[in-house]
């Protein structure tokens, strides 16, 4: 009975013990028991063994491996068993990568082949899969739940990017509420349809019908996307609803060996470039999966612009596609027309690579180019991108970098411009390009021929222009010329496209040599320096100065916002000595002293134009010429400038003061306002008014002139000395003294004829005229009759005189003068009435003021005597 016992005791423990080790040997046995059932070359691990609860199965991870390749990953799994059963995941990441190492097996005669088999075979179960995660494609990550039963499969799927909901019943697939968030800011793309799967399923459905909305980007309009077949063959055509011509008509074939699209056509109308054409793509052995298939196509592209139609064809294949290293030989060539631009393209290039990771290389041959014109005036005579060598990866442009532009403008000229560089890893703001640039041209409007040259590279986020050195040989442009100038950099000009801390700064130097104008003006060589610094090209601050020698420093400091520049200029004072290089030597004009300074805010921006305003000041100026002395010169300019227009006086008007003015008469105290717009109109008219002269000994002054002009402006005359007045003259054959008065209305802008109308002069007080003996003795001996009343203007006192002036606008002074008065002859005196009258062209400026001359003449003519007793007792009148 022992033994029996002992036995029974053992087999007990055997039960006891066996499931125990069971368990605790999970990590060991299976994998090796699934391995049975699994491909070869595939196994699962686990790093930590998995262990059982009173209500559940827990799994820390899981890995299911292609040789050494993590296929699958499966992070804390939970079985258990409510009501059905339940599995839990947290994680589940599937490397897409490793798929290309599965090993090619023949099916398992026992296995499910059917549709239904293999969904008889699925239990009650409840699925959840916290995070899934599907490599490279990690942005469209989600949580899954699944709800299967051999009756019905139903499947939620929700994630930041997509989220749908799927049920399969049968043979019948239905797509409901299935959102896909392709581009930020957009619309999310919707889906749905319905589906019949086939029967055994390693293939397409059998047939089906599915319909989509979509927003276009950058685009108001909607399109509808309808995909239906039947069988082997469908179509898929995508409709604006503002367009009847589909946007997309694919009409496809699928057999087991091939997928054919054979005549598609597709049309994009937007963007102001209308594109279309055909496609056609066949790809071969597309059931053995992507790494197997072999896919070969066609996509033509037609273009239409001003300078006529255009068409480039991209020939894909024959090559491969797969997850881990592509094989795919493209070619672009032809042509394509936008406006009047015409692009030409020869660019073959081989596709490497993974999908996750691909890579375009260009092959040699490859060039891109272009001609035709981008703006009106603008030509474009041929611009070249060889390609060649250069590579495009997800990391970017890694290679040889070329361009190489010749055009012409019509008025301004032709240039020619090289740039040459190298790209490493390349895309804006990430990798490094370094390149240098060189050319020349032509200015055309001022007969000059200019040259750049300099180098910059683009690392990372800071665009750096290390070298510039830009100018023309000269700047010749009506009466001035310009030597050399060309333009420096002082500092680079640095640029950091940081979203947070951007900046941009820089500082450049422009040097000429002499400025010469027609008149014998020099501008000595100058120099204009400024600095730049600010958040990016289109925001920024700047100041500077600009010297030519004694002249200056002006300085300039302002604010550029992208649309509108602003700043102000500052020219110090200083003395009106260091001008003398711009007085032209034939003016024998010197500068002795006086100041000057100026202050000036400006702006100018696309819609509004260049707009200024200020004032300038000169102070206590004096000039020496041979004829001519000036002194005690102030001029205050106030103005603003906007659209061709200027404003002469703002606050207060402009206003001229000159001590004294050293001539053939000398002019003291003069003083003048001007405040108005030019060019004037009756809206805004310019006004001249205030203006005051000391001179001959008395005062002209002239209260206002308005222009466009509707009444006269009176310049009225006081105190005038005819005796200073003959002097300035210098007439030899008389001699006057005495003041006068006058007033003489002034024309100068109106259509009438007169420039003078109805002025008048006249003596307030006594006045004398005397006659120059030789030219009084003259006068006689030409004229017998006329000598006893010659005799009496020898010495005259004028009592009363009144002359009229009228001068048109051809030059025509005429001149009335009646002048009455009493003659001293050898001790005897009589009364004497002068009628004068005068006619002479003004603008001969010399003969007009040969006034002695002419008298002479006249008065031969015109001096009358009053009636005198003859001898026999009657009167006798002296006739003219």
């Amino acid at each position: 009975m022992k033994g029996k016992y002992k036995a029974a005791i053992a087999l007990l423990l055997l039960f006891i013990l066996l499931p125990l080790t069971l368990l605790l040997t999970l990590a060991y046995w299976v994998p090796t028991l699934a391995g049975i059932w699994l491909p070869a070359g595939t196994r699962i691990v686990f790093e930590e063994s998995p262990r059982f609860t009173r209500h559940s199965l827990q799994i820390p991870d899981l890995h299911y491996l292609i040789e050494d390749c993590p296929v699958a990953l499966v992070k804390n799994a939970q079985l258990t068993h409510p009501s059905r059963w339940k599995l839990d995941i947290g994680s589940l990441d599937i490397n897409t990568t490793c798929l290309a190492k599965l090993p090619e097996t023949e099916p398992s005669p026992g296995a499910p082949t059917t549709l239904a088999e293999w969904q008889s075979m699925l239990p009650k179960t409840w699925v959840t899969i916290d995070r899934f995660t599907v490599s490279p494609w990690q942005e469209w990550e989600g949580k899954i739940s699944l709800a299967l039963s051999e009756e019905n499969q139903v499947l939620h799927y929700d994630g930041e990017q997509v989220s749908f909901r799927a049920r399969l019943r049968g043979q019948i697939l239905t797509l409901t509420q299935m959102q896909l968030r392709l581009i930020e800011g957009e619309p999310p793309v919707t889906l749905g349809g319905e589906f019949v799967l086939p029967n055994v399923p390693d293939g397409i459905p059998v047939n089906g019908h599915a319909r989509t909305t979509l927003t276009l980007p950058t685009e108001p309009s909607l399109v509808d996307a309808d995909l239906e077949w039947r069988n082997n063959e469908g179509q898929l055509i995508i409709t604006a609803r503002d367009n009847p011509e589909p946007i997309l008509d694919l009409p496809w074939q699928a057999t087991r060996e091939r997928l054919t699209i054979s005549d598609g056509r597709w049309n994009w109308p937007y963007q102001g470039f209308p594109l279309s054409g055909r496609v056609g793509l066949r790809i071969d052995g597309w059931q053995d999966g992507l790494q197997n298939a072999k896919i070969s196509g066609r996509l033509n592209v037609l273009t239409q612009g001003d300078a006529g139609k255009g068409n480039a064809v991209l020939t894909i294949g024959p090559g491969r596609l797969n997850m881990v290293n592509s094989d795919m030989p493209l070619q672009l060539t032809g042509e394509a027309k936008q406006g009047e631009m015409i692009f030409y393209a020869v660019l073959p290039a081989h596709l490497t690579g993974g999908l996750s990771d691909p890579k375009l290389a260009f092959t040699p041959g490859a060039l891109l180019r272009s001609s035709g014109r981008v703006i009106d005036a603008l030509n474009i005579d041929d611009v070249r991108w060889p390609l060649a060598g250069v590579k495009v990866t997800r990391e970017g442009v890694d290679g040889r970098l070329q361009a190489i532009l010749r055009a012409h403008e019509n008025a301004m000229g032709d240039f020619v411009l090289h740039l040459d560089g190298q790209a490493r890893d390349f895309l804006p703001d990430d990798g490094l390009w370094q390149w240098r640039y060189w050319g020349t041209g032509n200015f055309t409007p001022m007969s000059a021929r200019w040259d750049v040259n300099g180098r910059g590279e683009w690392r990372d986020k800071t665009i750096l222009l290390s070298d510039l050195s830009t100018g023309f040989d000269q700047l010749q442009y009506g009466t001035m010329h310009v030597s050399s100038p060309r333009l420096v950099l002082n500092e680079p000009v640095r640029w950091l496209r940081d979203e947070d801390h951007p900046f941009f700064s820089g500082a450049l130097t422009l040097d000429a040599g002499k400025t010469t104008f027609t008149g014998g003006s020099v501008l000595p060589p100058s120099t204009l320096t400024f600095s730049v610094e600010g958040s990016e090209p289109t925001i920024f601050q700047f100041k500077g100065d600009l010297r030519a020698e004694k002249i200056g420093p002006v300085r300039v400091n302002g604010r550029w916002d992208g649309e509108r520049l602003r700043g102000q200029a500052w020219w110090p004072r200083q003395s009106l000595t260091v001008f003398q290089p711009l007085v032209p030597p034939d003016w024998k004009m010197n500068l002795l002293d006086g100041s000057l300074y100026a202050q000036v805010a400006f702006s100018a921006a696309a819609g509004q134009g260049f707009e200024a305003g200020g004032h300038g000041v000169l102070r206590g100026g004096s000039a020496w010429m041979p004829n001519n002395q000036l002194s005690g010169v102030d001029f205050v300019l106030p103005f603003r400038y906007h659209e061709s227009n200027w404003q002469l006086g703002t606050r207060r008007p402009v206003s001229l003061r000159i001590g004294e003015v050293v001539n053939q008469v000398t002019a003291r105290n003069i003083s003048a306002d001007l405040q108005g717009n030019y060019p004037w109109s009756e809206e805004n008219p310019l006004q001249l008014s205030d203006v005051s002269i000391d001179v001959l000994g008395g005062k002209v002054t002239m209260s206002q002139l308005r222009l466009p002009q509707h009444d006269p402006a009176l310049l009225r005359l006081r105190n005038i000395s005819s005796s200073e007045l003959i002097s300035a003259i210098n007439p030899k054959q008389f001699a006057m003294s005495g003041p006068f008065d006058g007033a003489l209305p002034l024309w100068l802008d109106n259509n009438g004829s007169w420039i003078i109308e109805d002025g008048w002069l006249h003596n307030p007080g006594p006045m004398t005229l005397r006659v120059d003996k030789d030219t009084a003795d003259a006068l006689v001996k030409d004229n017998i009759a006329a000598g006893a009343a010659i005799n009496w203007l020898r010495y005259m006192e004028i009592s009363r005189s009144w002359t009229t002036l009228n001068l048109d606008r051809q030059g025509v002074l005429k001149m009335k003068a009646a002048i009455k008065g009493t003659s001293f002859v050898e001790g005897k005196s009589n009364t004497v009435n002068l009628n004068y009258a005068h006619e002479e062209n003004v603008f001969q400026l010399w003969r007009s003021l040969r006034f002695g001359d002419n008298l002479q003449s006249l008065l031969k003519q015109k001096a009358k005597l009053p009636a005198v007793p003859c001898a026999n007792g009657k009167e006798c009148e002296d006739k003219q």
